[in-house]
């Protein structure tokens, strides 16, 4: 059963490509990177231990 719902979901997948014209890869990227280095300062900023 669990193998039917997964060769669904590939063809699924297939079906519509999984990309998106509008989503930039650098401008993605670099939103993680910026968001990720954020939630770094903000973490060493409570530990207070050190």
């Amino acid at each position: 059963m669990m193998l039917n719902s997964a060769a669904q979901l590939v063809s699924l997948a297939a079906e519509e490509g999984g990309h998106h014209d509008s989503l930039n890869p650098a401008v993605t990227g670099g939103s993680a990177l910026v968001i990720l280095l954020l939630l770094l300062w903000i973490t060493t900023r409570f530990n207070r231990d050190r």
